[in-house]
C-alpha cells in the first residue's frame, strides 16, 4: 500500500477516529480481495446440527438454570442503537410530499398496488390500536385537533406531522427502544420498559439484581438514561428487584473507511475521508468490555405482551441451562486434561463429547498423536467462548440462517450464515441456501469466561476475512462500504456453538411500525 496516497490531515483524522495507518490500510486491503463468500457445506437441520428437546430434558434444563443461574452474574446484553426512522419510513415519505395527503388519492395508490400506499392505508385504518395512539390523541388535542375528526375527514398530514415531528412526539428521530409498543390497563410500555419486565423473570441473581447492558446511539444516551431514571422505580417494586442498568456506544475506532468503485479512499466534498459506522459486528468491543457469567443477547424490538412472555421466560432458562451444563462439563474435563494423567480414558471421553455434543469433529490424525499432542489439541478445542443460539423454523423472515461450512483446510463447523456471505451465482450454494430449515432470530446466551473463571479476550476468536462489503452512495456519489465481521456471524466464528430449535412465538420483531399491529403485539 502506497503510505503516499494519505495526506497529514488523512492521519489526523484517522487519529481523531481512533484508527491507526495499519488498520486503514488493512481494510483497503479487503475491499481489493475477492468478496469473501462462506463455502456452504450443507444447511443445518433438526438432527444435523440442530438440537430439539423433548419434554424432560427441557424440564431438567429448566431446573438446572433455576438452580445455578442465580449464582452466576447473568446479564441481558441488548443492541439497543437501531433508529425508529426505519420503522416510518413509508409514513415519512408521505409525509415529506408536497401534496395534500387525503384518503381518497391513497386508496387510488393502494388499488394500483402501490406498496407504501397499501401499508399507509393499514396504518391509517388501525390507528386507534397502537400504544401510542392515547399519547398522540392528546398531543393532537394540545394543538387544537381532533384526531376522529382528522380521519372522519380523511386529512392525514396533521396526524403524520405530530406524531412524527418534535412539533408532536418527535417518533422519527427517537431510538426504537424508546417507542411505545404495548398497550396494557395502566398505560403503555417501551420497548426498553419490556426488556426490564423480562429481566426480573430470569435473570435477577440471589440478591434479586438485574444487570442489563444496552448499546445506544450517542444521541440517544440521555433520552435512555431519563426514561430509565423515571420508570426505575415502578418496576423495582412490581417485580421485587433491583436494576442495575448500563449503557455503552459504539465506538470511534470501529468505524471503517469507505472508498470508491476503484477502491480508492472515498473523499467528501471538503476533501475528507469518508468514515462509516461498522455494523453490529463493531459491537464486540463492547461485548468484550461487559464483565459477566452469562450474556443473554437479545434485540431491542423482539419483545411481546405480557400474556406471551411465559414461553420467552421458559425458553431463556432451557437455552440458558444447557449453556452451564455444557459449561459444567467443559470444567470437568479441562480439570482432568490439565493434571497431566497418563490415563488415556480422557481422551476418548473428550473425543466422543466434541464430536457428539459439541459436533466438532476431531482429526483421525490427532486421534493417532502422541499424549501431549491430543492433550494440547483437546484443550485448545475446549477452552473457548460458548455460545447456544435459539434457531426458528423458517417463515419468511429475513435472518442470519445456520449452516456447516467448510474453511479451506476441509474442516466443517457450525456457523450463523447472513445471504451476504453466500455466493448465490453458484448454483450448488443457492441449492444449500434454499434447502435451510430455520433461521437465527438474535436469540443467544453466551458463555464469556474460561473453565478457571477468566474472561475471555473474545477479539481472539474473530475470523476477521468474514467481512461484509455493501454499496451505498455519498453527495451523489456511489461508494463501497465495509462492515466488521457480524457480532453473531464472523465475530463469534471461532466459539463452541449450539443451534436448538426455538419456537416462533419467542422472536416477533418490530421492522415497520405497521408490526405493532400484528396479533402478538396487541394485548391479549
Amino acid at each position: 500500500m502506497d503510505r503516499n496516497i494519505f495526506t497529514d490531515q488523512d492521519l489526523k483524522q484517522m487519529k481523531e477516529h481512533g484508527l491507526t495507518l495499519e488498520e486503514v490500510e488493512r481494510e483497503l486491503d479487503l475491499f481489493k480481495m475477492p468478496k469473501p463468500f462462506l463455502k456452504l457445506a450443507e444447511p443445518c437441520t433438526v438432527g444435523n446440527g440442530i438440537t430439539v428437546f423433548d419434554r424432560e430434558k427441557m424440564d431438567s434444563l429448566c431446573e438446572t438454570y433455576e438452580r445455578e443461574g442465580p449464582a452466576r452474574r447473568c446479564i441481558k446484553f441488548v443492541p439497543a442503537s437501531g433508529a425508529a426512522s426505519r420503522m416510518f419510513k413509508f409514513l415519512l415519505r408521505y409525509l415529506n410530499q408536497e401534496k395534500e395527503i387525503t384518503k381518497d388519492a391513497v386508496i387510488r395508490d393502494a388499488s394500483a398496488g402501490e406498496g407504501d400506499a397499501e401499508a399507509f392505508l393499514v396504518f391509517m385504518e388501525g390507528l386507534k390500536g397502537f400504544a401510542f395512539f392515547n399519547e398522540l390523541k392528546s398531543v393532537l388535542s394540545d394543538k387544537g385537533f381532533s384526531v376522529n375528526a382528522l380521519l372522519e375527514a380523511g386529512r392525514f398530514r396533521e396526524i403524520l406531522h405530530f406524531l412524527l415531528t418534535d412539533d408532536g412526539l418527535d417518533y422519527a428521530d427517537l431510538p426504537k427502544g424508546l417507542l411505545k409498543f404495548h398497550e396494557y390497563p395502566e398505560g403503555s410500555r417501551t420497548a426498553f420498559e419490556e426488556h426490564l419486565v423480562e429481566a426480573a423473570s430470569y435473570i435477577a441473581g440471589a440478591d434479586r439484581r438485574c444487570l442489563l447492558h444496552l448499546t445506544v446511539s450517542p444521541e440517544h444516551l440521555d433520552g435512555f438514561d431519563a426514561s430509565f431514571r423515571k420508570i426505575r422505580p415502578i418496576y423495582e417494586e412490581r417485580y421485587g428487584v433491583a436494576y442495575d442498568i448500563s449503557f455503552s456506544v459504539q465506538e470511534k475506532s470501529t468505524d471503517t473507511l469507505a472508498v470508491d468503485l476503484d477502491n480508492m479512499p472515498f473523499r467528501q466534498r471538503d476533501g475528507r475521508l469518508l468514515f462509516r459506522p461498522g455494523g453490529h459486528g463493531s459491537l464486540l468491543k463492547n461485548l468484550n468490555h461487559v464483565d459477566g457469567d452469562i450474556i443473554f443477547i437479545k434485540n431491542i424490538d423482539n419483545v411481546v405482551p405480557d400474556h406471551l412472555k411465559l414461553e420467552t421466560f421458559k425458553w431463556k432458562k432451557i437455552t440458558g441451562g444447557y449453556l452451564i451444563s455444557i459449561q459444567n462439563q467443559i470444567l470437568d474435563y479441562m480439570e482432568r486434561l490439565i493434571s497431566g494423567d497418563e490415563d488415556q480414558r480422557p481422551f476418548g471421553e473428550v473425543s466422543t463429547f466434541l464430536e457428539e455434543t459439541l459436533l466438532l469433529p476431531v482429526p483421525g490424525i490427532i486421534k493417532r498423536a502422541s499424549t501431549d499432542a491430543k492433550r494440547a489439541y483437546l484443550m485448545d478445542r475446549l477452552d473457548r467462548p460458548v455460545r447456544v443460539c435459539g434457531m426458528v423454523r423458517n417463515v419468511g423472515e429475513p435472518g442470519g440462517g445456520p449452516f456447516w461450512v467448510e474453511d479451506p483446510a476441509g474442516e466443517r463447523s457450525l456457523q450463523i450464515v447472513e445471504t451476504a456471505q453466500i455466493d448465490l451465482r453458484s448454483k450448488d450454494q443457492q441449492d444449500i441456501f434454499r434447502a435451510s430449515t430455520h433461521f437465527n432470530p438474535v436469540d443467544l446466551v453466551c458463555g464469556i469466561r474460561d473453565w478457571q473463571g477468566r474472561l475471555f479476550d473474545l477479539s481472539r476468536f474473530v475470523d476477521p476475512k468474514t467481512v461484509f462489503i455493501s454499496q451505498k452512495s455519498k453527495d451523489g456519489k456511489e461508494l463501497k462500504a465495509l462492515e466488521h465481521p457480524g457480532l453473531w456471524n464472523g465475530s463469534m466464528a471461532r466459539w463452541i456453538t449450539l443451534f436448538v430449535e426455538v419456537p416462533g412465538i419467542t422472536f416477533n420483531p418490530v421492522k415497520t411500525v405497521n408490526d405493532l399491529l400484528r396479533k402478538e403485539h396487541q394485548p391479549g
